[in-house]
């Protein structure tokens, strides 16, 4: 009975189909993937911030030595979020991948001869 009041939960929320079908068959697997949509998000969001921030900095500028400051410092912070970005997204990605792959495992140890030839 829990899984189907879950379904029909999830499919309230107007989701695809694929994803409701996805979401009931491994919810460890789907909630590992939207935890790492919502991260990207929010990283999108934060750098458009950046960026928007950035060009208003290199507008203000008086001169062409205090644009390149402005620039330089701009792709030193870009690049340092970029690459703390990614190591975030790894570990998620990784976490997810392993919490899936123990999720599916059945407890069941196979022998090679129980296979018919």
């Amino acid at each position: 009975m829990k899984v189907n009041d879950k379904a029909s939960t999830i499919a309230n929320i107007d989701l695809p189909a694929i994803t409701v079908a996805m979401m009931a068959t491994n919810p460890v697997a789907s909630k590992g993937w939207l935890d790492i949509i919502s991260e990207s998000t929010r990283f999108v969001n934060d750098r458009l911030q950046e960026n928007m921030n950035a060009q208003s900095a290199m507008l203000a500028c008086k001169s062409p030595g205090e644009l390149l400051q402005v620039q330089a410092e701009f792709y030193e912070i870009a690049l340092a979020q970029y690459a703390e970005e990614f190591t975030r997204l790894y570990k998620m990605i990784s976490t997810t991948t392993i919490n899936t792959a123990g999720d599916a495992r059945t407890g069941h140890a196979r022998r090679y001869d129980d296979i018919p030839l």
